[in-house]
This record gives structure tokens, C-alpha cells and sequence, in this order.
């Protein structure tokens, strides 16, 4: 935890909290923790503490999820046009997701930290992970009536290995299969982004909604392919 920021200077700046970031993948790094960081500035400077932009990304994220789902229907009938629901998964999406980075960050940098608003924090991404979920597999339903109940299940199943593996990557015995941070290896790790994911997940609903089932497909294989790369790379490090 980096507070002496706060302590030295009771009035931060944006790049102040941005530089308390805990990365999350270059997408993530070069937009959604800047904007997070201009959050935490604004919810200092209003001395809101970090759980209430925790509870601010709930909110949203399970908004914006809620109406993606209520509209699925609409969308896939021609009663509502696709980019506006698009658009507005994008700005929900990516805002809530900003706000998540803003909490750490706000933590960080005013040492308001604690283990109560940590679990609070992957309580309230887990919840509104599972909402994304359900909007994007209410979509590829709405927009593809055959679309197999087992893919739905793996695709939702398969979806929090990131979570997971995130917040394994917390504890003392973190490592990670691949240690580079050369640039081609951190834009093939933009497919675990979540503010990428979040992004192109958005841009398919907005401009080729019918895309979502490959989309719930690709990424059952990407997630899939890292738990069981994961489980290798865990069980030939324990038994060395």
C-alpha cells in the first residue's frame, strides 16, 4: 500500500492514484485505471471513502447488464436498434469498470484500506461479472434460438477464471506463466483484459449483435485453454 502520497500531501493528483494502480493489462492500463484515477481524485476531494465507489460500479454495471438483457428481445426483433444498446454498454460497462479501478486506487492513496472493503470489493465484481455474463448469453439466445444450453453453462463457468486467478494473483504465492512485459506478449494478453473484454463485448452488441455467440464462444475457449494451462503450470510447480 502506497499512502504516504496522502500523508505528504493532503491534496493528490490525478497522477498520484493513477501510480497506485494494480495493472490489469495494457487496454486497462492506458484508459480505464486513468479514468478510475480521475474518479478517486474526485471522490477524495468529496471525502467519499473507497466502498462507495465500490457500491457506485455495482449499480451501474448491474443497470447496464439488466437493460442489455431486457432489450435482448427488442434488439434481435428490429424493434430497437442494436447501436443504441451498444452505446450504452460501452459507457455503463467501461464506467463501472473505471470505478472499480478508482477504489483500490482511492484505498491506496488515502491508506483508508482494510480487509472488510477487499471482500466487499470481489463480492461486488463477482456480482456484477455474473450480470455481463447473463447479459451476453441472454443476447446470443435472443439472437440465436439453438444456441446449446451446455455452451451457456462452460461459457459462464469458464468466465471467472480470470476472477479467480486475479485474486489468487494477491496472495504470497503468486506467479504467473508468462513474466514478460514486452509488448506482443502483452497484446496477446489482451484477450484477458476485462476492460478490453468489456470493450469489444460492447462494439459486437452495438455494430453485429448476431456475433455475440462467437464472442461467448471464443472466449469459452480462451478461459477454458488458460484454467487448464493454469492447472499444468501449478501441479509441475508443486512437485518440484
Amino acid at each position: 500500500m502506497q499512502s504516504a502520497t496522502s500523508l505528504a500531501d493532503p491534496r493528490p493528483t490525478v497522477a498520484d492514484f493513477h501510480r497506485v494502480n494494480r495493472g490489469g493489462g495494457l487496454f486497462s492500463e492506458s484508459i480505464s485505471q486513468w479514468l478510475g484515477a480521475v474518479f478517486a481524485l474526485v471522490a477524495q476531494r468529496l471525502g467519499l471513502r473507497p466502498t462507495a465507489l465500490t457500491i457506485t460500479n455495482l449499480v451501474l454495471g448491474l443497470a447496464t447488464s439488466v437493460t442489455v438483457v431486457a432489450l435482448a428481445g427488442p434488439v434481435a426483433a428490429g424493434d430497437v436498434p442494436a447501436w443504441v444498446v451498444g452505446l450504452l454498454a460501452l459507457v455503463g460497462w467501461q464506467v463501472a469498470y473505471s470505478l472499480d479501478c478508482a477504489d483500490g486506487q482511492l484505498a491506496r492513496v488515502t491508506g483508508q484500506g482494510n480487509a472488510a472493503g477487499a471482500r466487499v470489493d470481489v463480492l461486488c465484481d463477482v456480482a456484477a461479472q455474473i450480470a455481463l455474463v447473463a447479459a451476453l448469453a441472454a443476447t446470443a439466445v435472443a439472437q440465436e434460438r439453438s444456441t446449446p444450453t451446455w455452451l451457456v453453462a462452460t461459457f459462464a463457468g469458464t468466465w471467472m477464471v480470470n476472477l479467480v486467478t486475479s485474486v489468487m494473483q494477491a496472495g504470497p504465492n503468486a506467479a504467473s506463466m508468462v513474466t514478460s512485459t514486452s509488448l506482443p506478449v502483452r497484446l496477446v494478453k489482451l484477450v484477458r483484459d476485462y476492460g478490453a473484454v468489456v470493450f469489444v463485448a460492447a462494439l459486437v452488441l452495438a455494430v453485429a449483435p448476431a456475433l455475440v455467440l462467437w464472442v461467448i464462444v471464443a472466449f469459452t475457449i480462451v478461459n477454458g485453454g488458460f484454467l487448464l494451462a493454469s492447472i499444468a503450470f501449478s501441479a509441475r510447480a508443486s512437485v518440484r
